[in-house]
């Protein structure tokens, strides 16, 4: 098996046996009713939450403390928390999967841990330690196991969330801060499934530029990019294709990364500080470099603009385009639109796209042997 900073081992052995010291455990006395797990059915994505939450508080004189797990609910936040009025806000996403053995697996947990560190480092929060953010989150799911459902195309989302809670107005870090996790089954991100998706070209709106903070999982991202996304959709399209600043170069599509497929390269924007570096864009590099699956094709890293898609995709020189992330895994698109171009790629998922999409989801699933040592069990982490 190839080492990779992914390996499960790590997870346990770096700073020896991870135990959160005095951690509290209170159970719901009340538990929920569980979803129908069917992708088909209404189980939609991040509308269902499990019992319980892990929850811990930081400070600079106690450092990581009052380490629990309880039942899941509101938060109390002081109203001058700097989280509210100063963005300090930064979050994971990642999966779980039940498989037919009933044994659950995480998928790259550690690039999880080590993106949301980076990220607070941006942010100028204090990094959760690999005891609190490994052991927090094994513990919940050992608890709220009963959640993670068995069907092919679903899985337990899980989110990891750091934010600034001291209570001050003046501009400055915060010196207090609450991580948490919260768990939810889910099944297809987008309404279409698996189907194409119809993207628009954004030529107004920027979701980040260099320098900013595009490259973490910050929650002001995503704020920035929900005014775009809401007018695509009454468009009638699923989400935005994010260009740089200049409005020329791609960057990302909606809360994915992209990649494009021609005749003879596959190509995604390299990662130049505004564009996040997504666990699954890594694992899809990783694919298509060492499995065959680019069928011959060079991979690149690089720099692509909307006038070279545009004028690529006239010569019928592109074949594919998708979009990669945890949420919707692998997404193909149909048809690209904006105010200065209009063009369909494909009516079908392309066979890149089929087999990368199948190919994770393979080793996610076990019917794939892992040679990347990206799935952690449960027992473990």
């Amino acid at each position: 098996m190839r080492e990779t900073s992914d390996q499960a081992c790590q997870l346990r052995l770096r700073d020896g046996v991870i135990k959160v010291q005095d951690l509290r455990i209170k159970k719901s006395s009340s538990l929920k009713d569980l979803p129908f797990f069917d992708p088909k059915a209404e189980l939609g994505f991040g509308t269902h939450f499990t019992d319980h939450m892990f929850f811990c508080r930081y400070s600079e004189s106690k450092g990581w403390h009052d380490a629990e797990i309880g039942p899941y609910g509101s938060l109390q936040l002081d109203p001058a928390a700097s989280v509210l009025h100063y963005g300090q806000s930064l979050f994971e996403g990642m999966k779980a999967f039940r498989r037919g053995d009933g044994s659950i697996w995480l998928f790259r947990p550690q690039f999880n841990w080590e993106r949301m560190c980076k990220g607070a480092q941006r942010l100028t929060l204090p990094e959760p330690s690999q005891e609190v953010y490994i052991e927090g989150l094994k513990k919940l799911l050992e608890i709220d196991q009963r959640w993670v459902p068995p069907l092919l195309g679903t899985s337990l989302y899980i989110r990891p969330t750091l934010i600034g809670s001291e209570a001050f107005l003046g501009l400055r870090p915060a010196k207090e801060a609450f991580f948490f996790i919260i768990l939810s089954p889910v099944g297809f991100y987008y309404a279409e499934g698996n189907k194409l998706v119809k993207i628009w070209v954004e030529a107004k709106d920027v979701r980040a530029s260099e320098g900013g903070l595009g490259s973490v999982k910050a929650g002001a991202n995503y704020a920035a990019s929900l005014r775009a996304s809401m007018i695509a959709k009454k468009r009638g399209y699923s989400q935005v294709l994010w260009l740089d600043s200049k409005h020329e170069g791609i960057e990302e599509v909606g809360t994915m990364n992209v990649f494009f497929v021609f005749d003879d390269e596959i190509v995604t924007p390299n990662l130049n500080g505004s564009i996040l570096p997504g666990g699954v864009r890594d694992s899809v590099l990783q694919l298509l470099r060492n499995s065959g699956l680019a069928q011959g094709r060079m991979v690149s890293e690089r720099r692509i603009t909307i006038q070279e898609l545009t004028e690529r995709q006239a010569k019928g020189e592109l074949r594919e385009a998708f979009g990669t992330g945890t949420a919707a895994v692998i997404s193909p698109i149909g048809e690209i639109c904006g105010e200065h171009q209009s063009f369909v790629i494909s009516h079908e998922s392309g066979p890149v796209s089929t087999s990368l999409l199948e190919t994770l989801q393979g080793i996610q699933w076990g019917s794939l042997k892992d040679d990347f040592g990206w799935m952690c069990p449960l027992e473990e982490l």
